[in-house]
Parts: structure tokens; sequence; C-alpha cells
């Protein structure tokens, strides 16, 4: 028996210290006090969506703790598919089967484009990645559009007679 053994195991130290480490697990989603069934937990969802990739990060209410960042990027092959709305969909499913294992229903969404001097506008991604996170049951509630426009700034690029085509 003493033979089987290893060293570590006869003297008895590591073998308690393995022990202690394997009970302690770790919770990494929102507060569970006293939680209800039908109670929405809330996460602030950040889409960026630009004309190249549609960005979905997903924070607590603060917005200092991820909880998941996905972009159509890692989802499809190709660079120009990347900001495509089935990008965007695929990335959103993704983002709801690790928001289910976090505990959270509910979303805030906070949709941005470039801004600035670039476009106002959000990418083809954004609507598609919204729609798709509400189809596989996540609640949605407050949609808010945070892209910067600025009051007053530099000019835009491409010089005195524009960008030419």
């Amino acid at each position: 028996e003493l033979e089987k053994m290893s060293k570590a195991a006869k003297k008895g130290k590591k073998g308690e210290i393995d022990e202690a480490k394997e009970e302690k697990v770790i919770y990494y989603g929102p507060p569970q006090n006293s939680l209800k069934k039908d109670e929405n937990v809330f996460g602030v969802c950040h889409l960026f969506a630009s004309f190249n990739n549609t960005f979905i990060h997903v924070t607590d209410l603060s917005g200092r703790e991820t909880y998941i960042r996905i972009t159509g990027g890692q989802k499809v092959k190709a660079d120009r598919e990347e900001s495509s709305p089935y990008a965007a969909m695929l990335a959103a499913a993704d983002v709801v089967k690790a928001l289910k294992t976090v505990g959270i229903n509910a979303l805030h969404i906070k949709m941005r484009a470039r801004g600035g001097v670039e476009t106002k506008s959000p990418g083809p991604g954004a609507q598609s990645a919204l729609r798709a996170l509400a189809r596989n049951g996540i609640k949605i509630g407050r949609v808010e559009d945070v892209t910067p426009i600025p009051t007053d700034s530099t000019r835009k690029g491409h010089g005195r007679r524009g960008r030419r085509l």
C-alpha cells in the first residue's frame, strides 16, 4: 500500500490542499439574493455596429463587469461578411446562450455607430442582432442610441472637393 502512494500523499500535505481547492466554486453572475422566478435580472448590451463589424458586449448595469463580448468576425470566415446581419445573428445567439448560464434574462440596449466625423448611422448588423436577442428569449428594456455626435469638430477628410468616386 505504501509503495503505491506518492511521496506527497505519504506526507499528507498536498492532498489536504487539493481537497480545499476543489470545494471552492466561484460565481461570476449578478447577485442572487432571493430572486423570484418572474423577476427580471437586467444587464446592459453595448451594441456597436460599423460597416466592417458588429460587436455585442454585455456588462452589468454599472458597465464595470463584462459578462460576454462577441463580434460578428468571430462567427464567419470571410472578412466581407463580418458586418453582415447573419454574422450578427449568430453572435447574438451565442450571447443569449452565455447569459442564460450567468442568470441574466433582460437587457437594456445601447446602440452605437462610428459617429464623430464618420457615419452616424449604424451598420447592417445592428437591427438583426437586436431582433435575434429578442427572439432567443431575452427581454428588451430600453433601447438607446449612444452614437457620439460632435457639437463642433475637426474638418472631415478628403479635401476641398470631397471624396471623388
